[in-house]
């Protein structure tokens, strides 16, 4: 069941994410790697602005994913299935659910140039490299230049 995830969600969505970005570790740049990946106090300060979904299981929460409405667009931000859960269509659950729920005519998923691995999953759903990235990057998200450098942003027209 993929049920909205509440404050007292997010340290396991917390947990969720700095699991599955350990495939980070040694593909994107080192200076942009950081442990934890992702604090607890990023993270409420992130879920602030966006609405994480999760998929729950009867042992908790295999995945999550965040959905920011914006300005003519909605992100995707934060698509991460525990390690153990990979492989068995928990994200593509959530994905599916997040396009479902999207009123806006484009999805923008914003995601590491390197981490070949996403990019493949999301052009299975349909999206497309967006050429204007680093526009892109500056306009909808918060992020320091270093991770815009090493970073791309695909779309899918809705």
């Amino acid at each position: 069941m993929i049920r909205p995830c509440g404050d007292s969600d997010l340290p396991r969505v917390c947990e969720i994410i700095n699991d599955a970005a350990s495939a980070y570790k040694g593909v994107i740049p080192d200076d942009c790697w950081h442990e934890p990946y992702m604090a607890l106090h990023e993270l409420r300060r992130e879920a602030a602005a966006m609405t994480f979904y999760g998929l729950e299981e009867s042992d908790g929460l295999a995945g999550i994913i965040g959905y920011q409405p914006l300005r003519g667009v909605t992100l995707v931000r934060h698509l991460y299935v525990h390690t153990a859960r990979q492989r068995q269509g928990v994200g593509s659950a959530l994905l599916r659910h997040v396009i479902a729920l999207t009123e806006t005519p484009r999805l923008l998923v914003g995601m590491w140039a390197d981490a070949a691995w996403a990019i493949r999953f999301y052009e299975r759903h349909r999206f497309t490299l967006l050429p204007d990235g680093d526009k892109l990057l500056r306009t909808y998200w918060a992020i320091p230049k270093r991770q815009r450098e090493a970073s791309l942003v695909m779309g899918r027209e809705l």
